[in-house]
């Protein structure tokens, strides 16, 4: 089965359910994206991993494992989303250590955010985005939006599937501050670990870039 690499498109939250959150894959050579619900722990972990600028105070779970790994001359080489069943994707950590392969079954999210703190790449089999992969249809209105907004609604990906609509993710009180500005807040949120926040904030600083 061939193989197709992916990148992070984005992350965004649901308006409706508390804790959901869909990570955005799209493939490198392609247009469909992959859309994974995760929870609001680990979309924080690969947020704050995106944003290279940010270190947390306190090594985050992921951290503590690359930290680990680094420390025992593990490296982890690539991570593949190799199986899809009743909508839950489960996915492999290839790992290497002294020259010896070894093969390590993770939760996608966990799996994802480790490749990011790894530098790894992301692949699926063909198979799965064939049968998962989506193009996303923007309504006319959303058209006109700056380019480059990836923010997803989980809530339109779950309810209907192709048909999704553009939100910022950011409050009206982030919209209002200055790149600076949204730098300092981002940098005071993660001091306080209120990663969440921080999430928010890094959103609304890679919409302006």
């Amino acid at each position: 089965m061939s193989l197709v690499k992916l990148k992070i498109k984005g992350i965004s939250y649901s308006q409706t359910q508390n804790g959901a959150y869909a990570l955005i894959l799209n493939e490198v050579e392609g247009d469909r994206k992959l859309p994974i619900v995760i929870g609001a722990f680990e979309a924080q972990s690969i947020a704050i991993a995106l944003e290279k600028e940010i270190k947390p105070p306190r090594p985050l779970t992921h951290d503590l494992f690359k930290n680990f790994a680094d420390r025992f001359d593990i490296v982890v080489k690539q991570v593949i989303i190799h199986k899809l069943v009743d909508g839950v994707f489960y996915s492999s950590i290839i790992c290497e250590r002294d020259k010896i392969e070894e093969i390590i079954d993770a939760r996608t999210s966990d799996a994802i955010a480790l490749a990011l703190r790894f530098n790894a790449p992301i692949f699926t089999y063909k198979t799965i985005l064939d049968k998962a992969g989506i193009f996303l249809k923007f309504s006319s209105k959303e058209k006109n939006k700056e380019e480059g907004d990836d923010s997803i609604i989980v809530d339109e990906i779950l309810q209907e599937g192709e048909t999704v609509e553009i939100d910022s993710g950011a409050t009206d009180a982030y919209k209002e501050l200055t790149i600076e500005e949204l730098h300092q807040e981002l940098h005071k949120a993660v001091a306080h670990e209120d990663y969440e926040k921080a999430a928010q904030l890094r959103d609304e600083i890679s919409k302006r870039k």
